[in-house]
């Protein structure tokens, strides 16, 4: 809503590697809202190893869910945004996804990228929870 550009491929690349393990890829969200936000698909397996569930006792939910998983991912991004120069580059809260990219659903393109667009439409309902807020959503300072 401010009227800056927002450089995708760079935030996306800049989260991703200030989220690692816990964060495979993402979606950057934000065209006419009020921050940045970001649908993650997590990297699971980094996930339960964060979460010492390497016993795989808990659902993909529970796991996205966990302190270890949630705190590992807000204080990388929220040491991301504290280097971060502008409002454009800052992620405001994000929504790990359980379910991965789909093929059948143009989610990813031929050359096995994410196909930023069509994974927005396809989650819409997923893009409103994250700025709606509630259970699941993640504040990132």
């Amino acid at each position: 809503m401010s009227g800056t550009f927002v450089l995708v491929g760079t935030l996306r690349t800049t989260a991703i590697a200030a989220a690692s393990p816990v964060l495979q890829d993402a979606v950057i969200c934000g065209h006419d809202r009020d921050y940045v936000g970001l649908l993650g698909f997590p990297n699971l397996a980094a996930c339960r190893h964060v979460a010492g569930d390497e016993g795989v006792r808990l659902t993909a939910a529970e796991l996205l869910a966990h302190p270890a998983v949630v705190g590992a991912l807000r204080d990388g991004l929220a040491r991301m945004n504290a280097e971060c120069k502008g409002s454009s580059m800052r992620v405001s809260r994000v929504l790990l996804m359980a379910e991965p990219p789909s093929v059948d659903g143009h989610e990813i393109t031929d050359k096995g990228y994410i196909n930023q667009r069509a994974t927005l439409e396809r989650r819409k309902a997923l893009v409103d929870k994250l700025y709606a807020g509630g259970d699941g959503v993640i504040d990132i300072p």
